[in-house]
This record gives C-alpha cells, structure tokens and sequence, in this order.
C-alpha cells in the first residue's frame, strides 16, 4: 500500500544490496540519500533493464562495462568488471574488450570532430 510517504533510505539500500548481491552499501547509493525518490526510480530500472530477456547477462555486463571506460567513470567501471567476471568474462575477453572499447571511442571521436557524414548505404 503506498501512503505517499517517502521510502526510507535504508529500506531503499537493503534493496540496492540485494539486487548487487552485496553486502555493503555503495557510494552510489549514499549519493542518493538525499533524493529516495531518485534513488528508489534508479533501482527499479536497473532491476527491470538487468532483468534476463534476449541479452544475456554477460553481454549486458560487458556493454554497461564499455560504457562506463569510455565515460572514464571509476565508479562504475570497477563493479562493472566484477559484474562482467561474474558472469564468464574471462581476463583475455576483458582485454579484448577493452581493446575493442577503445578503438570505438577513438574513431567516433575522430568521425565526430571531423564531422563525417552517413555513408549513403547507411541512411534509411
């Protein structure tokens, strides 16, 4: 039953742990303290988008993984990985990733302040 009263913090990180399936509260988190209603809408995304449908969870783990290193976020790139490890990214798949990620990020760079247009064949 909702009472329109806002979601006590703790209830919101008992659940943040328990969707990590940790133990500890991130940093994350606690920067949400003060918002719950920001915090409890984030959550119940990354629950619904993690939810398994046709990505698998190592593929959405390595995407969300890839994102982060070219955000150059600390913050998400470590759970990320460990995130990703968990899930069967072996130290060599990461690597490659890693080599992919970056080469991705480099070349949009360059097409992006070089702004190069949609090749034809691309256009819809």
């Amino acid at each position: 039953m909702n009472t329109g009263m806002p979601i006590p913090p703790r209830a919101l990180w008992d659940g943040s742990m328990a969707t990590r399936r940790a133990d500890w509260i991130d940093h994350f988190c606690k920067a949400l303290e003060h918002d719950p209603a920001a915090l409890k809408r984030t959550w119940q995304s990354i629950r619904e988008i993690m939810a398994p449908c046709r990505l698998d969870l190592s593929t959405k783990a390595m995407m969300w993984l890839a994102l982060s290193a070219t955000n150059q976020s600390a913050h998400c790139i470590a759970p990320h990985a460990e995130a990703a490890r968990k899930a069967g990214m072996s130290e060599k798949m990461f690597s490659e990733w890693m080599a992919v990620v970056g080469m991705a990020h480099e070349t949009s760079r360059l097409a992006g302040g070089y702004q190069v247009g949609i090749d034809g064949q691309f256009k819809t």
